[in-house]
């Protein structure tokens, strides 16, 4: 393991944020980086909130409650499919030809997959090509953000000085807590509707909206300038290229097998379990429980909601303290202390739920939202660019990424929904949200500590 704190030697990002012109790029990439996770979230926020609230109606009309929300998040685990495809193809453009392109790219792919959302007609109306057009546009909304969540971590991580980095990587996550806060906003507006109205026509007006916030996210990433590390990167490779050239007309046998390290898996399978960890109990607590609250405990659809944006609200805080925690005390004890609390937490959130009470139910899901889907979020970002080696970061943590998410997130309310579907209990939902989050806290046994690594490395960190 690696466990040098580098963070004393100044590194490429650090030269670069010393220039006039490297600040006011830092501060471009940071807004334009927010606006497009932005969107991102917005996307699942939506999508989350509306297949546990509308969508059963809206798409599924001629099944019962239960299988009509289980499935509506089954089409929301489709997204998920697609996300390691486009993780897979587009992280490894991103490492070749550079991390803005990708992210022009991705947040280009989710405004118009999401406006489609809303564009598509209604089960009554065209039949079984409803469900159909709506998975379509989730397999669109899944490649595009398989490569924008890494994307936007490595970029603002590679722009930001290393002293302050995990900060500064942190605020992917209020990009990602801004569209859970604008959509659960203007979902508590459209559920002031009258009911038919709202599985009528009112459920598109967020889908519709959200292309505002993908054009100004897409104009500003247009301007931004790419990351001083790869920057860095693609120079040092362009000067061994031109060496190698040089000295193949004297040394005709092969030499490029030692002209860059080879990099192992270890930090993949460290990466991976760290996602399993907070991606699953993330999902469970701001998809599931949503349409768990709403349908199987015949609550007021506004009581989810207005916890969602309490959440919300909190996680502008949350997010950055971690970040600023992991700067000061380091990445891996404070990812295991988050990870300790979710294991604890599971049991006693649903029992508690069970009260039914608004007030009771509401804080149990603030509670679980600010520990899985902000406070280790605020983590990850950092640790996660920080485990790669620079030549294969964006692709790497991508795919491990997205991949977590299939074995967890995006699969998790589809799987809990089963489980109730099957037992009527909240036991079983329990035990799975326990066990998702105790990977990742056995992962955080093998990680490394990666607080202020040279972000130029070769190597993974492990």
């Amino acid at each position: 393991m690696n466990n040098t704190d580098n963070s004393a030697r100044p590194q490429e990002a650090d030269l670069h944020f010393e220039t006039h012109e490297g600040r006011k790029n830092f501060w471009s990439t940071i807004i334009s980086i927010w606006l497009g996770t932005t969107m991102e979230y917005v996307d699942f926020a939506l999508y989350g909130l509306a297949a546990g609230l509308v969508f059963g109606d809206v798409f599924f009309p001629e099944q019962t409650p239960i299988l009509a929300l289980l499935s509506s998040f089954a089409t929301w685990a489709v997204g998920f499919i697609a996300r390691p495809i486009g993780a897979i193809i587009l992280g490894k453009v991103g490492d070749v030809y550079g991390r803005k392109f990708v992210l022009i790219i991705t947040v280009s792919l989710m405004g118009l997959a999401t406006t489609g959302i809303g564009l598509i007609p209604s089960y009554s109306a065209i039949g079984f090509w409803a469900p159909l057009l709506l998975v379509f546009l989730r397999i669109c909304q899944g490649f595009g953000a398989g490569a924008e969540l890494s994307g936007g971590a490595v970029m603002l991580a590679e722009c930001a000085p290393t002293k302050h980095r995990g900060l500064v990587a942190s605020l992917i996550g209020v990009g990602s807590n801004s569209g859970t806060l604008l959509a659960s906003t203007v979902w508590l507006l459209v559920l002031l509707m009258p009911k038919d109205d709202v599985i009528a026509w009112g459920w598109r007006i967020p889908f519709l909206c959200s292309i505002l916030v993908a054009v100004l996210a897409l104009i500003l990433r247009r301007t931004m300038k790419e990351s001083p590390v790869f920057e860095a990167f693609q120079r040092a490779k362009a000067e061994k290229i031109a060496q190698a050239t040089k000295a193949a007309s004297h040394m005709p046998e092969d030499n490029s097998s030692a002209s860059t390290p080879r990099s192992g898996w270890k930090a993949f399978f460290i990466m991976l379990g760290l996602r399993i960890g907070e991606n699953g109990p993330s999902y469970m607590a701001q998809g599931f429980l949503i349409g768990y609250v709403a349908k199987a405990l015949n609550m007021e659809k506004s009581v989810p909601t207005t916890a969602v944006l309490i959440a919300s609200i909190l996680g502008f805080a949350v997010i950055p303290l971690s970040g600023w925690l992991s700067d000061r005390f380091g990445r891996r004890p404070l990812y295991r202390a988050y990870c300790l609390l979710l294991v604890l937490y599971g049991f006693p959130a649903f029992m508690l739920l069970e009260s039914r009470d608004p007030i009771v139910v509401a804080s149990v899901i603030i509670v679980g939202m600010c520990l899985a889907s902000l406070g280790i979020f605020g983590v990850q970002a950092a640790y996660g660019v920080e485990l790669f080696g620079v030549q294969h970061r964006y692709s790497k943590m991508a795919v491990a990424k997205e991949v977590g998410s299939i074995l967890s997130g995006g699969t998790a309310p589809m799987v809990a929904s089963a489980l109730l579907a099957a037992t009527g209990s909240w036991i079983p939902l329990a035990v799975y949200f326990v066990v998702t989050a105790g990977i990742g806290l056995i992962t955080t046994f093998f990680a490394p500590e990666t607080r202020g690594r040279d972000l130029s490395a070769l190597r993974d960190a492990i």
